[in-house]
């Protein structure tokens, strides 16, 4: 499974399937889940209200369509929200795998996760790649089928710690 590191829009990657930082209620909100309901229109709204009318536990995953996204599916996940207490890492790793887990259910060959949590619910960069890189490894060693792993940062300095940290991981899995 090829890692990359990409600095941009997560909703620009041409990809078969784009991750969605939600919150629970899957009805679209701030960071990495507005801008994927305002580029996939009304669509994945109306997907999320038909397919989780209770919306998602936090750790878990879940499909819908990407509407006006130039990928065919949005996979949801839900991280834990660090400045409310939810302090499990697990539950940041959960979001990954799963994800990965939702990905193979699909058949994708090419996959862009954004930093889950590393927006307004408070966990660091270094944090959400590690936990991402982690999914990746267990995706990995179940025998995945998805090839592309990009890793989206939006901006420089969160690109440099993606960058850094997927370059990292590379090397050590090398050695």
């Amino acid at each position: 499974m090829r890692v990359t590191a990409v600095e941009g829009d997560i909703t620009e990657q041409r990809v078969d399937a784009v991750v969605n930082a939600a919150n629970r209620g899957m009805r679209g909100g701030g960071g990495v889940d507005g801008a994927i309901h305002r580029v996939g229109g009304p669509e994945v709204l109306e997907d999320c209200v038909r397919r989780f009318p209770e919306g998602l536990a936090t750790g878990d995953a879940g499909w819908t369509t990407a509407g006006g996204l130039p990928a065919r599916w949005v996979v949801h996940v839900v991280g834990p929200d660090r400045n409310a207490g939810e302090t499990d890492r697990g539950l940041l790793v959960s979001c990954y795998v799963r994800a990965l887990e939702v990905a193979d259910e699909l058949g994708v060959r090419t996959i862009a996760l954004p930093l889950v949590g590393a927006g307004v619910y408070g966990w660091s960069a270094e944090d959400s790649v590690d936990a991402a890189l982690e999914g990746v490894a267990a995706a990995e060693a179940r025998g995945s089928g998805v090839e592309e792993v990009r890793i989206v940062a939006f901006g420089r300095a969160a690109y440099d710690v993606v960058r850094t940290r997927v370059e990292q991981g590379q090397s050590r899995s090398t050695t």
